[in-house]
């Protein structure tokens, strides 16, 4: 006989509890927990449940057949299957988070015309009708007749039509609204995200079919709803930009089928999303000659090297305290660079204020961008102009030392593709380099001191 009972779940994180309390236990916030009734069935004891005999369902590793052509999808889109790890694969539950309005309905109304063509899609919208998803269709140009509209929010029901018409692919747009009946919180709630998802989590792997998800994000930027919602998943990608900008960043931040280094850049049109198959081309492009304060980086992005544009601003202040304000670059790893300049260089920002951009919406948080910023500040304090053919990167020890970094030639190879004419890069990773080789300019230098002395 099943009973009801009450419990208090907090929004934000899911943690449990049997009373209300003002605070979370588990994260720390403030007046979260809210009042959700869960089922709890009464059994009959122990000794009368017999556990059920599994043998027969365990097979040898070997046996199992994993051919990579035949249990992933291409998607037509080459930047979405580079940040899955080569494709869609069979069975497995992607959740895509993103504010609204970035892109992430577009981008898979979008798929769905490459992927109708050999595969049966299924899309089911809690938030627009049939007739709103047509014309948006109408307007990206998808009339593949193998995509199937279903508008309802009921995820027992849309299970069992997926079990019974089994579709080759799934899109679930989006997770917020969709609900269980027999749950008494509303939807969108903890305990609904989190019931909803592992149904179709079950619903995935039992029938073998590939289901995309979309999940809003909150005002924090992660995606609303419990933790356990992406630890549930396969893959968890999120949508950056700004939206006021055209152009789109794809990454993965989870990933069981490939890596969560790689990212996919898009540019937003009118005909929805186009992909940017060299990134470092339309980071560079409108970049200002003969001005002080700018220099590019390289990063790497997975195994594919990124050229941004770095910004350095620095006037003095009108305030006591002088302002330090960074965006795309981490500030507290700009504030030990600072320190360096100032201790091992003399450079004095003590009453200057220092503003860092990195141009194009990218965040540059790998170690090997330390150089370039330090001179595009080092450019603009001393109003110094570096060369447009110029291109470093290395990272910054506290003794003002250059340490070496990873992928030195990728990196070479794509600044001499992209005409660059000299290259800054730590002495101690050309070991092994075969400098010759390149149309480019080498120098390896040991410290900022002998770097800067190569502007």
């Amino acid at each position: 006989m099943a009973k009801t009972r009450s419990v208090f779940v907090c929004s934000n994180c899911g943690f449990e509890s049997s009373k209300w309390n003002g605070r979370c236990q588990a994260c720390g916030e403030w007046n979260t927990f809210e009042e959700v009734e869960t089922v709890v069935s009464k059994g009959t004891g122990r000794s009368a449940v017999k556990a059920a005999d599994l043998s027969d369902k365990i097979i040898g590793l070997t046996s199992v057949d994993a051919r990579y052509d035949e249990i992933r999808y291409k998607t037509g889109l080459n930047e979405l299957d580079r940040v899955l790890g080569g494709g869609l694969v069979k069975g497995s539950l992607v959740l895509l988070g993103g504010e609204p309005g970035i892109g992430k309905s577009t981008m898979l109304l979008q798929i769905c015309q490459f992927l109708g063509e050999d595969h049966t899609i299924l899309y089911v919208s809690g938030e627009e009708s049939a007739r709103q998803i047509k014309l948006r269709a109408d307007r990206l140009g998808v009339d593949t007749e193998n995509l199937y509209l279903l508008a309802e929010t009921d995820v027992v029901s849309i299970c069992e039509t997926i079990v019974k018409e089994k579709p080759e692919i799934v899109i679930i747009d989006s997770i917020q609204t969709m609900g269980v009946r027999d749950i008494a919180s509303a939807q969108g709630s903890v305990t609904q995200v989190r019931e909803s998802t592992n149904l179709f989590m079950r619903t995935a792997k039992s029938e073998e079919i590939p289901m995309l998800i979309v999940g809003h994000v909150n005002k924090d930027g992660a995606i609303a709803g419990p933790k356990v919602m992406e630890h549930i998943v396969d893959a968890v990608l999120y949508f950056e930009g700004q939206r006021n900008l055209s152009y789109r960043i794809l990454r993965a931040v989870k990933n069981r089928f490939g890596s969560t280094n790689e990212i996919g850049v898009f540019e937003m049109a009118d005909k929805g999303l186009i992909e940017v198959e060299n990134p470092s081309v339309m980071l560079l492009s409108g970049r200002p000659t003969d001005v002080s304060g700018c220099c590019v980086a390289c990063v790497m992005e997975g195994l594919r090297p990124i050229m941004a544009e770095v910004q350095a601003l620095v006037s003095k202040s009108g305030f006591s305290s002088p302002r330090r304000m960074s965006s795309g670059f981490d500030y507290s790893r700009l504030s030990v660079i600072i320190a360096v300049l100032e201790k091992r260089l003399g450079f004095f920002f003590g009453t200057l204020d220092v503003y860092v951009n990195v141009v194009g919406g990218m965040k540059l948080d790998e170690p090997a961008a330390d150089l370039s910023i330090a001179m595009a500040l080092y450019s603009s304090v001393t109003d110094k102009v570096v060369s447009d053919k110029l291109i470093a990167f290395g990272e910054i020890g506290l003794g003002g030392e250059l340490r070496g970094v990873s992928y030195v030639t990728q990196r070479i190879a794509e600044a001499q593709r992209l005409g660059f004419e000299k290259c800054i890069v730590p002495k101690q990773s050309l070991k092994g380099v075969d400098t010759s080789r390149y149309d480019i300019k080498i120098v390896g230098v040991t410290s900022i001191r002998k770097a800067f002395d190569e502007i």
